[in-house]
């Protein structure tokens, strides 16, 4: 016979209910979140945590109590996985909107010393503003501009991928690629 659960489910609304048995059935959407979403709708039906475990071909009950737990304070929020491990993000939404805000303004040869952006000068400025980021690195530089859409141009300058100027009869035209994110992927 099971223990007595310490924190069972509460009761499931309509609609998470619904959004779990969709997540359930999903073929798109990641593994992780389809087999909380299963541990969650099995506890919900009335299986205690170990048969619920084992339905879906897992074996701690614990991590499924844990879940429930994690269920009845956050909601649907705790289907989707947190941060797994590593160093927490350095920096946040305002340190990345001042990176591409610093991409986005042309480098002037007089004050930043080059009439195009690299990662090491851009790291430079970015350290010796006074508004700027004092340990930023390079990594971080770039991985803000991938997630952004910039991509590295033979022309050895950053440039917003999914956008091209075409020259056309009536002059020059920026035609904008729809599928550039699906693309990046």
């Amino acid at each position: 016979m099971p223990r007595p659960q310490k924190d069972p489910l509460r009761r499931l609304t309509a609609a998470e209910r619904r959004e779990l048995v969709r997540l359930r059935r999903s073929r798109t959407a990641p593994a992780v979140e389809v087999t909380r979403a299963t541990l969650i709708l099995l506890v919900g039906d009335g299986r205690n945590y170990q048969d619920a475990a084992r339905a879906a071909g897992r074996r701690s009950g614990d991590a499924v109590a844990h879940l429930v737990a994690r269920f009845n304070r956050e909601g649907l929020a705790a289907v989707t996985p947190r941060h797994g491990g590593g160093h927490q993000p350095t920096y946040g939404e305002q340190a990345r909107d001042r990176i591409l805000r610093e991409v986005a303004r042309t480098p002037t040869p007089e004050r930043d010393g080059t009439a195009t952006w690299s990662l090491s000068i851009l790291r430079r400025v970015l350290r010796s503003a006074p508004d700027g980021l004092p340990r930023v690195s390079t990594f971080t530089i770039w991985w803000v501009l991938r997630e952004a859409g910039y991509s590295f141009q033979r022309t050895r300058t950053w440039c917003p991928t999914g956008r091209a100027v075409r020259r056309r009869k009536a002059g020059r035209v920026t035609v904008t690629d729809p599928d550039a994110r699906a693309k990046k992927s």
